[in-house]
């Protein structure tokens, strides 16, 4: 089954936040509302423990194991298979910060390998207890420069890879049957990619998944997506999965929703020049375009799975941003930390059902 699949992650905040959402006018559950445009799979991030040492939430979701469990039980409710994406942080781990959790600072490589061993298998333990094992996971978030560091940083990848491969095999202490994914981002750089696994692959326990993440106004070209994923598929004989996409339907503003000070707002993460250069108008005709040029794509690549189009329902409500003022003491980022992404969601500011959802759903692999 071709994956038409969505992150989710901050949908538990978004709704404590007030956010609705809408199909036609008439307010449904947001699951309820992706299930009926075709969408079979969903994605849940999980941070290890993302609360400051006082007990203050770090925002954008507060993906605790709590948190996961709760929108992975309404996901397989609605008949939907999950992606549990562990990132081996408290906070958001991606190229740019891979920090180490609070509870493992000060470990040695050792203990640090122990560390990703327990806190993996006790999670799949707990998420197999409650009924609501994961379908797919992924050992580390956007990989592409390590994790855990300064120790995991790349080009230490003989650390990256015993991490890693501690992850994997706390997978496989719970089960021995679960697809692993190992993902990166800037899905559109071929050489980095080739590098990277090269160097893992020798290195590395078996896993069957090679995903990729590809924002449009960051990741290259669509040609570029194409040409890369080729060129794994040929090379490793993995399966493929796009793990984040995204892309926008808008660029007017959405101040009057945060309701936050200038100063507050995190602005658009799709900047004015960024957009001068995509191939498509972020338009709401041109989010449908993308999405159906992209499946398209996926689908003719020996090996393309699908993809999880990343954080539909984050609608710019006030309250739920990327950060709070906890959150940044621990990753040591500026502020602020209002939503960037509001325009890139599959639903407008006002929570309607795009149109976009619509070409996801009529799409056939």
């Amino acid at each position: 089954m071709f994956i038409k699949g969505m992150d989710i992650s901050t949908l538990i905040e978004q709704e404590a936040c007030g956010a609705k959402y809408f199909d036609h006018g008439e307010q449904k559950d947001m699951i309820e509302i992706l299930k009926t445009y075709g969408t079979n799979s969903v994605r849940l991030r999980l941070w290890n423990d993302p609360y400051s040492e006082d007990g203050v939430p770090y925002g954008a979701g507060t993906n605790d194991i709590e948190k996961t469990i709760a929108l992975a039980k309404r996901a397989k409710k609605a008949g939907m298979s999950v992606l549990l994406d562990f990132h081996y942080s408290d906070f958001w781990a991606d190229p740019g910060k891979q920090t180490v959790p609070k509870a493992w600072r000060g470990m040695s490589e050792e203990e640090l390998e122990q560390a990703v061993f327990s806190f993996t298998k006790e999670s799949m333990e707990r998420l197999h207890a409650e009924g609501c094992a994961p379908d797919m996971v992924q050992v580390g978030n956007e990989l592409t420069n390590g994790l855990l560091w300064p120790t995991g940083k790349k080009p230490a990848f003989d650390n990256i890879a015993k991490y890693i491969n501690a992850g994997i095999r706390g997978v496989r202490a719970v089960d021995n049957d679960v697809e692993i994914m190992i993902h990166l981002d800037n899905g559109g750089f071929n050489e980095m990619y080739v590098e990277w696994f090269d160097n893992f692959i020798k290195r590395g326990e078996d896993f069957q998944i090679i995903g990729f993440s590809y924002y449009p106004f960051w990741h290259g070209t669509l040609d570029e997506l194409e040409y890369n994923m080729r060129d794994m598929a040929r090379r490793y004989h993995k399966q493929l999965v796009v793990a984040e996409v995204s892309m926008g339907f808008t660029m007017e503003d959405y101040a009057a929703y945060e309701k936050l000070e200038t100063s507050q707002r995190k602005g658009y993460a799709t900047k004015p020049e960024l957009v001068e250069k995509l191939e498509y108008p972020m338009t709401k005709q041109g989010q449908c375009d993308f999405m159906a040029d992209i499946m398209k794509r996926i689908a003719s690549i020996e090996g393309g799975r699908g993809f999880y189009y990343w954080e539909p329902g984050w609608i710019p409500v006030p309250g739920c941003g990327w950060a709070t003022e906890a959150a940044l003491a621990y990753t040591g980022e500026a502020g602020p930390g209002g939503n960037e992404w509001a325009n890139q969601a599959l639903f407008d500011y006002d929570g309607n059902a795009l149109p976009a959802l619509e070409v996801i759903r009529d799409f056939q692999a």
